[in-house]
């Protein structure tokens, strides 16, 4: 699994630095999501999956 994000498409809500701090992060100049791991291990897939699908604007995508 890879983590893809569309920069542009992101509104810096946070949901995803909320629901997963580990692979989440936001950028201190603009508030865009910053992918922290695009390849997260096995055991953190589950909580990926449900940063990916909280995100208001679909801006985050999982290729598998």
């Amino acid at each position: 699994m890879r983590i893809e994000v569309d920069r542009e498409l992101c509104c810096g809500s946070g949901m995803c630095v909320l629901t997963d701090p580990e692979t989440f992060d936001q950028s201190e100049e603009d508030g865009v999501v910053q992918v922290l791991r695009a390849q997260p291990s096995a055991e953190r897939q589950a909580v990926v999956r449900s940063a990916v699908s909280g995100c208001p604007t679909s801006a985050i995508r999982l290729v598998e």
